[in-house]
């Protein structure tokens, strides 16, 4: 299932649909007409239909280190519910959609307008202090670190209960928000 995630439809309908109507074309010059409706009536419906996701398609944020087994272990262990929706959510194709997390940033007063939204562009996971840790990594050019700190309480509230939130600022404009679980909180609400 999990690999069904990282494939595109768009680009699995334009593969099926490309198959189907060139089929249906050598079957027209070859004068086989069932093979030819099943080309143009199947095969165009279907390529359109892999252009307009293709159209639409946000691709998956990559992880930018790889996860250690220890770090899976304690994921499974201590991530809570929303840990794993965010990391499930941004790492597979999306449509409709013009970035990850955008009503998010939107709701915590994170994106004035969409050319100011910050952008995910990677995410990973790691131990911080014995706690299952989901970093994702903003360019977020418009918006200063400033404004992410004042708005750490309620990014953390937004995503809790369970979690902490801790915010640096790396390399030029780029912001890395950790989602922290909280082992203690999540043992005394299970």
């Amino acid at each position: 299932m999990n690999m069904l995630r990282q494939i595109s439809l768009g680009a699995l309908g334009l593969v099926v649909g490309g198959i189907l109507t060139v089929m249906g074309f050598i079957a027209y010059a070859t004068d086989h007409p069932t093979l030819n409706l099943v080309g143009f009536f199947y095969g165009i419906p279907v390529l359109l239909g892999g252009l307009a996701l293709t159209a639409s398609e946000l691709k998956p944020v990559p992880l930018t280190q790889p996860t250690a087994p220890e770090v899976l272990a304690l994921r499974q262990q201590q991530a809570t519910e929303t840990q794993n929706q965010i990391r499930k959510d941004v790492t597979r194709y999306r449509y409709g959609q013009e970035a990850h997390l955008d009503s998010t940033l939107e709701h915590l007063g994170l994106s004035p307008s969409d050319d100011e939204r910050p952008l995910l562009y990677g995410l990973h996971e790691e131990e911080r202090q014995g706690a299952y840790a989901l970093v994702l990594e903003f360019d977020s050019a418009l918006i200063s670190f400033e404004t992410w700190q004042e708005k750490r309480e309620k990014i953390e509230r937004f995503f809790g209960p369970g979690l902490r939130v801790e915010l640096a600022k790396l390399s030029g404009e780029q912001v890395e928000v950790a989602l922290i679980s909280t082992p203690q909180s999540n043992s005394q609400a299970g």
